[in-house]
């Protein structure tokens, strides 16, 4: 593995959705604009955190709405997902369900 990353994925970091520390386990890159809309820039957040943001949202709506951790955030069923994750340690994963509205 190039050391590059090597460096990337085992520097500790903050994730921007829930606010605690990302293991290199759980460390997942975010395209804050989905790559089939154009976008290339990410953000690193915890692979629960990832996976719940695409259980809810589009691609289009992350495309249009959904495009800064903030708006994400501001998500009233983002809001119950990450009171609910802050409680749980670092390193914790769960299987996220896709959301019913997603599933249609």
């Amino acid at each position: 593995m190039p050391s590059k990353l090597l460096e990337v994925i085992s520097t500790p970091s903050l994730c921007p959705i829930c606010n605690r520390n990302i293991p290199a386990s759980q460390k997942d890159a975010h395209h804050l604009i989905p790559k089939s809309k154009g976008g290339k820039s990410t953000e690193y957040l915890h692979r629960i955190c990832h996976k719940q943001i695409h259980a809810l949202f589009n691609e289009n709506e992350l495309a249009k709405i959904f495009n800064t951790a903030e708006s994400l955030k501001g998500h009233p069923d983002m809001q119950t997902f990450i009171n609910w994750v802050q409680s749980k340690p670092d390193a914790f994963y769960e299987k996220t369900a896709k959301s019913l509205r997603i599933k249609k």
